[in-house]
């Protein structure tokens, strides 16, 4: 892909190019461009000429990772399976061995746990031995309103504290 427009605003030519052409530099032909501003499932997105592209393909051209998805979209490649991580960004050894020991004993605390608690969870056989739920009692209590003196002294006395 060969980058085109302003700044901030790109605007991708789809092109074949030879391996050691510059991105925006010397081409072979132009297969189509792709304008990433414009909405997902809009058709002006991305404009493949198929024919000419399976014609590259068949003579050995390989395509970008993002070419390569525009064309399986299109149905002339298979999928790639995307890397999640590549592996210049994952652990190196010692962390990776770190890691490995902080999860067995992580594993072995939780296995210790299981073995101290009682696993035991009582559950009655019939509903004659299940307990029987606590009776509401009819009055509750509702506090007094409190008196003109009252509500006038207990803000002062928050107030010298």
């Amino acid at each position: 892909m060969a980058r085109g427009g302003a700044k901030k605003r790109p605007f991708y030519r789809i092109v074949v190019a030879e391996g050691t052409s510059p991105r925006d530099g010397r081409f072979v032909e132009r297969l189509g461009h792709y304008n990433p501003l414009l909405a997902s499932d809009h058709p002006e997105r991305v404009v493949l000429k198929t024919e000419r592209a399976q014609y590259w393909l068949s003579q050995g051209a390989k395509p970008s990772e993002r070419v390569e998805s525009f064309l399986a979209k299109a149905g002339l490649v298979p999928a790639a399976q995307k890397t999640t991580r590549p592996q210049k960004s994952a652990p190196k050894k010692k962390a990776q061995e770190r890691l490995k020991v902080e999860a067995e004993k992580a594993a072995s605390l939780k296995a210790e746990a299981e073995k101290a608690a009682p696993s035991k969870v009582e559950t009655p056989q019939s509903e004659a031995e299940a307990p029987a739920p606590l009776k509401e009692e009819a009055a509750t209590e509702v506090p007094e309103p409190l008196d003109a003196e009252t509500a006038t002294e207990a803000p002062a006395d928050a107030a010298q504290v």
